[in-house]
């Protein structure tokens, strides 16, 4: 999996323990406050993973949402876009499972030195 040195930064600053958050305004101007789980590139294009968080600072049910991650320099805030084509949200959400699937196997390659050091 390939990431822009954009997405790179912002996941950098997330594996080093940077808690991170959004507020998103919903349509119906409710407020949401997400995760940032990672920024990832499909198609030379950087998007975000939220998870969004109840009143509590937890989600109970495993839902993220994906936004197009719109970078203009260190002066402005990053904006999130609208994914409205389909195609592109399914890339998104395929690359999102990758990293998933990427995630779970470095952990199995792992284990087994936890353990070992543990005996």
């Amino acid at each position: 999996m390939e990431f822009s040195k954009i997405a790179t930064d912002m996941n950098t600053k997330i594996e080093n323990d940077e808690q991170m958050t959004v507020d998103i305004e919903l349509d119906d101007g409710k407020i949401v406050t997400c995760a940032i789980i990672i920024v990832l590139t499909v198609n030379a294009k950087d998007y975000i993973v939220l998870l969004p968080l109840d009143k509590n600072g937890q989600n109970n049910d495993g839902n993220v949402w994906f936004y197009e991650f719109i970078y203009k320099g260190e002066k402005e805030e990053p904006e999130l876009g609208y994914i409205s084509d389909d195609a592109e949200y399914e890339a998104v959400a395929e690359a999102f499972n990758l990293y998933l699937d990427d995630v779970e196997f470095d952990e199995l390659i792992d284990l087994p030195e936890e353990e070992s050091e543990s005996l």
